[in-house]
């Protein structure tokens, strides 16, 4: 069934614009709130400084695990405190779009200390997706190994995804980017435009869709995807939810299945950035629909579903981040279906570029600067 598309400025969507209590992209001391989202919400930052945040995690104590795209981790202390670069970080290819992306913690953190991140890394051809793991330790990570590497390495700074997701079976998903080789991302004898599934130290799982085929690669889950910079887990049936972007429209959300062909760039609901068309339409035989898609493109960025309690109205609500037109999406779900599309904090002036649940119950933003700061949204008092 043909999905129709979202269109942002559509009267017919809700839209909620933040009203800014200081100017756009105004320095903010940690705790000064920034934006009021309608009489029920307040936006506060939290945590300033850092330089192009990309991913964060949450550790058990509250603090949390912040990434910055130029290939240093930090540690963001409850008071809003940076610690220094924490070492036994990969070199990273710290050009374009690369260089250190997403940070997750094992499933059993708790137990192991295991840290995981992905990267662009630079070797013999370019540049690639990759996945290491290292132990937490007092100054930084420890024992760091590469657990993952997209093949082959090629030249250039573009579309190298990437999350990281833990299913609750324990398998780890990787989202890549084509690396603007579109042709290749329907080809299985690369990791360019694939879902990657691994188990946390590297092996691949026996019932992946393509182990034992001469002419795919076993780590393939699903492929012929773009630049997938979105993944997140439905809170009650524990679903992956993958989003992608598109060219000049056609940002899809995708509910990946093992082997199946999500299109690019044979299909999309975007054009070239020419305004040229790409490939043959929008449906083709054996090549899968997506659930949602935007026309024009948001350039979605970090999401996940709201889980927590303290914002009234908006637990199971999906959030998106974007770093087009700098905004939050909050999509209301039935099941499988986006019902219904509000966005909010257009004024804020910056691109958001992660989105969290904090273990408070409140919701987290990562900004994407130079200057780039972690915003907490939370009831207004």
């Amino acid at each position: 069934m043909k999905r129709l598309p979202i269109k942002t400025n559509a009267l017919s969507l809700a839209f909620v614009a933040g009203i800014l209590l200081s100017g756009p992209g105004a320095a903010a001391a940690p705790g000064e709130v920034v934006a009021r989202i309608g009489q029920e919400a307040i936006v506060r930052t939290v945590a300033e400084g850092l330089d192009v945040p990309w991913g964060m995690a949450f550790l058990p104590d509250g603090r949390m695990l912040v990434s910055e795209r130029p290939g240093r981790l930090r540690i963001v202390h409850r008071d809003g405190r940076l610690s220094a670069p924490l070492t036994g970080v990969p070199e990273v290819h710290a050009r374009g779009q690369g260089g250190l992306l997403d940070v997750a913690l094992d499933p059993d953190f708790a137990r192991t200390r295991l840290v995981y991140l992905s990267f662009a890394e630079p070797g013999p051809g370019g540049a690639g997706t990759a996945v290491a793991r290292g132990r937490l330790g007092e100054a930084g990570l420890e024992a760091t190994q590469v657990i993952f590497r997209q093949q082959p390495k090629v030249g250039g700074g573009l579309h190298f995804g990437s999350r990281l997701a833990f299913s609750r079976d324990g398998y780890l998903f990787i989202t890549t980017g084509e690396r603007y080789q579109r042709d290749r991302a329907q080809q299985l004898d690369n990791h360019f435009g694939k879902l990657i599934r691994i188990w946390p130290d590297g092996t691949v799982p026996p019932d992946n869709p393509f182990v034992g085929r001469s002419d795919a690669l076993p780590e393939i889950y699903s492929y012929g995807h773009r630049n997938m910079q979105g993944a997140t887990l439905h809170p009650d049936t524990g679903r992956l939810w993958i989003h992608e972007h598109g060219a000049r429209g056609g940002d899809e959300i995708n509910l990946p299945e093992p082997g199946r062909n999500y299109g690019w760039p044979v299909i999309t609901y975007g054009v070239d950035y020419s305004g040229l068309k790409i490939g043959i339409g929008t449906h083709a035989p054996g090549m899968e629909q997506p659930v949602h898609y935007w026309d024009p493109s948001i350039a979605p960025s970090g999401m996940a579903f709201y889980t927590g309690e303290a914002l009234r109205g908006w637990k199971g609500n999906l959030f998106i981040g974007s770093i087009n037109s700098p905004a939050l999406y909050r999509l209301e779900v039935d099941g499988t279906r986006i019902v219904r599309q509000e966005r909010l904090l257009a004024d804020l002036g910056e691109q958001i570029r992660d989105v969290r649940n904090g273990p408070d119950g409140f919701l987290y933003l990562l900004t994407d600067n130079r200057n780039g700061r972690v915003l907490r949204i939370e009831p207004a008092r």
